[in-house]
Order: C-alpha cells, then structure tokens, then sequence
C-alpha cells in the first residue's frame, strides 16, 4: 500500500514493481516463460506484416515483417536459454 500527496490510500496493481513498469507478466511468468511468449507474439506479428506487404506489394512493409519474425524467433531462443539456467 502507498500513500499519495494528498494522504489518500493507493493500492499497486497486481504485481506492480517500480523497477520494471512493463507488470502485465510480472509475478505471472518466469522471465523464459515470459520471453518465448512475447517472442512467439512478435512472430506472429511479423508473418501478418510480411503477408500485407506482398499482398499490397509493398518491399518496405514486407522487410519489417521479416525482421520482426526473426526478432520473435531470436526472443523466443532468448527465453529457451533462460530457461536453461532456471531464471
């Protein structure tokens, strides 16, 4: 529980932390858990742009697509690793 400048009471939000404000998966998910799931969500994100951009014939939107799936795929290794080492 916290106080705010007016002495009113403000609670956190589930697993609120100071350091990291990104809390939707904080106290959820291990951060492996955590990270293959946004990467898989980044993927799938990068096929849906690099689809776009070929049905549009766009290079440019299509080359973000990639990049992003790979992105996702890099993330999702990043959190295989993590959870090698238990964190």
């Amino acid at each position: 529980m916290e106080y705010n400048e007016a002495g009113r009471t403000r609670f956190k939000p589930f697993g609120w932390s100071e350091i990291n404000h990104d809390h939707r998966w904080e106290g959820i998910m291990k951060s492996g858990n955590r990270d293959k799931a946004e990467g898989a969500l980044q993927e799938m994100k990068g096929k849906v742009k690099e689809v776009a951009g070929r049905i549009t014939d766009n290079p440019k939107l299509e080359a973000e697509g990639t990049a992003e799936k790979l992105s996702g795929k890099v993330q999702g290794k990043v959190g295989d690793v993590k959870k090698v080492f238990g964190e």
